[in-house]
């Protein structure tokens, strides 16, 4: 790895207190470019603007994925990454259905490794604190052809994350448009996947919803995610929660969830979601809760459902009744080390980054 410390460094300025999610950003990226059939040496550099066109491919015709996942640091000043592996799988997939190049372990593991410890600092610490970081491969050729790009690069960059979505939100239920179709990208991080989702969300947010609830393109009759996120139902003291499939993203928060309820014996069924069965358990008093999960959010609890326009009202449950928040609080417990870890889920990151130019 080529590393660059940042001559001019901004951590100085940095307030934990007071910073903009997804606005600010840390010192340093990591960058490596493809050209002529291999990847080149992973870099670690100051962070900033890269030399690109509006003929780059990556612009034009939608070759780019990405990842989301996040940095902790606990009490004592240690930083940990949590499941990174599952990230590492998950971008390859990505990239592999949009016919780019996949990125070596090395590559993935080691850069985000040299980034978090070189740029330590940025990480702030307490409750709901962390460092979110989005590793992408995008298509980089200059050229207006559409086709597979010969050029791409791989890249990490980073900013500070702090607690939001902290209240409970009202979701309208899609009965018209769909993120995803059977053949498609659903399962991968794509970045075109988030642009289609703009729209309708925006018309659902006219409507007074912040967010929606997608089902299936054929018949609309089956949950599939929420917003940008997996979605739960609870009904009586079950929870449910869709398969994953090529149109449903393999969610790292997803699966936590889904161990953690079965480690503490709740009963979990991996299964479709009707729509109508949501809407009867409302009616008839046994729809406990429902809710996202998602790496930046954690948990999204929703306190109202729209549907066919009418806006249905969820039970307001407390801590110490709410699936939702007890399996949020396991799963952040684990994630900032503030409890045992017994599935191996998070990994240290050791300080042991040189400077070198």
């Amino acid at each position: 790895m080529i590393i660059q410390k940042s001559t001019h460094p901004r951590i100085a300025q940095f307030d934990p207190q007071n910073f903009s999610f997804g606005n600010t950003f840390i010192d340093h990226m990591i960058i490596c470019e493809y050209e002529n059939g291999k990847w080149g040496d992973l870099k670690l550099i100051p962070y900033g603007p890269l030399p690109f066109t509006p003929a780059m491919m990556g612009v034009n015709y939608g070759q780019a994925c990405f990842e989301g996942m996040k940095a902790y640091k606990d009490k004592d000043g240690q930083v940990f990454l949590f499941r990174p592996e599952k990230n590492f799988k998950r971008i390859n997939r990505s990239a592999s259905r949009l016919a780019m190049p996949e990125v070596t372990e090395e590559m993935f593991l080691g850069g985000l490794k040299a980034l978090v410890d070189c740029d330590r600092a940025w990480i702030p610490q307490g409750e709901g604190m962390s460092l979110y970081i989005r590793p992408l491969i995008f298509a980089t050729e200059e050229a207006l052809k559409a086709r597979i790009a010969n050029k791409f690069m791989f890249a990490i960059v980073a900013t500070p994350a702090k607690s939001y979505y902290t209240a409970p939100v009202s979701v309208k239920i899609s009965d018209h448009y769909s993120r995803a179709a059977n053949g498609g990208v659903g399962f991968a991080k794509a970045a075109g996947n988030y642009a289609a989702s703009f729209y309708p969300t925006q018309l659902a947010i006219e409507e007074g919803y912040e967010q929606i609830i997608w089902t299936d393109d054929a018949t609309h009759e089956y949950f599939e995610e929420s917003g940008t996120m997996n979605v739960f139902v609870r009904i009586n003291d079950t929870i449910y929660t869709p398969p994953t499939s090529e149109k449903i993203l393999d969610g790292v928060t997803r699966d936590s969830f889904i161990q953690l309820a079965k480690h503490r014996g709740i009963d979990l069924k991996v299964e479709p979601i009707a729509v109508k069965d949501v809407i009867a358990a409302q009616k008839n008093g046994s729809l406990k809760e429902v809710w996202g999960v998602g790496t930046a959010v954690v948990t999204s609890a929703f306190e109202a459902i729209g549907y066919q326009g009418e806006k249905l009202e969820l039970p307001k449950l407390g801590e110490e009744e709410s699936f939702a928040l007890i399996l949020k609080k396991d799963l952040v417990d684990i994630q900032t080390n503030q409890a045992e870890d017994p599935f191996g889920w998070r990994v240290l990151v050791e300080n042991t980054i040189t400077e070198t130019v």
